[in-house]
């Protein structure tokens, strides 16, 4: 499997002949460097952890462009369909859908969902993690926005992740010690990408403190952005 991260939380992996886009987010994206469309091009699907703008980001349009389907969160993809998404599979948190040579499950995330139009706010559903699992490559746990909570035990007995994508931003999402825990205590993974940093002055500026927080424990993956790491 090689795997792009984009900047924030955009990821794209590719195995076998699939082309999954991880929460798309290229434009007003001051995190991305480089041609969105080429970044995009050849998707086969799209999976979107929550909401908030700064996931959904350019699903819709990527998805029309590519003829990909959507999968999130049943609320999500309502919202979503409104605004013209064609192709989509809705899920809610705990089930699990099978994409055609994956499959995709919807988990916990502690966080919010929503967006905000003409003032008003509009409740989006669940956050979400997604577990992605095909045969033959490494499970992938994309934990969204979210918190440490204790039932990351029980989601590692249940799917056992080789590689973890791990929001580390502080301030919106849990920062990076206590990430670094998350990742420790209750994980034996391949190895950790952090995400979700670097994009807004408000974030952790570099994964530095994170890396350092993990002691050596586990490997950490810090790819430059739009550079391919194989897992």
């Amino acid at each position: 499997m090689q795997i792009v991260w984009y900047g924030h939380s955009t990821f794209k992996l590719s195995f076998d002949d699939k082309i999954v886009l991880i929460d798309p987010f290229f434009t007003g994206n001051p995190a991305f460097e480089g041609d969105a469309a080429k970044a995009w091009a050849g998707t086969t699907h799209i999976l979107v952890t929550h909401g908030h703008g700064d996931h959904v980001g350019d699903a819709v349009a990527i998805s029309k462009a590519t003829g990909a389907p959507v999968a999130t969160n049943y609320d999500l993809c309502m919202w979503m369909a409104a605004k013209g998404l064609e192709k989509f599979e809705p899920m809610n948190t705990g089930g699990t859908v099978d994409m055609g040579g994956f499959t995709v499950t919807l988990v916990r995330a502690d966080h919010s969902s929503s967006v905000f139009e003409d003032g008003h706010g509009t409740d989006l559903g669940s956050a979400n993690g997604l577990i992605v699992k095909a045969k033959g490559q490494p499970t992938v746990y994309a934990m969204g926005d979210t918190d440490i909570f204790s039932d990351m035990a029980l989601l590692n007995e249940i799917h056992q992740p080789d590689v973890l994508l791990v929001p580390i931003g502080d301030r919106f999402t849990m920062g990076p010690d206590v990430a670094a825990m998350a990742v420790t205590r209750y994980f034996k993974p391949k190895a950790v990408i952090p995400c979700h940093y670097a994009t807004f002055p408000l974030l952790v500026p570099n994964a530095d403190s994170f890396v350092a927080a993990l002691g050596g424990k586990v490997q950490a993956v810090v790819p430059q952005k739009g550079m391919p790491v194989t897992i």
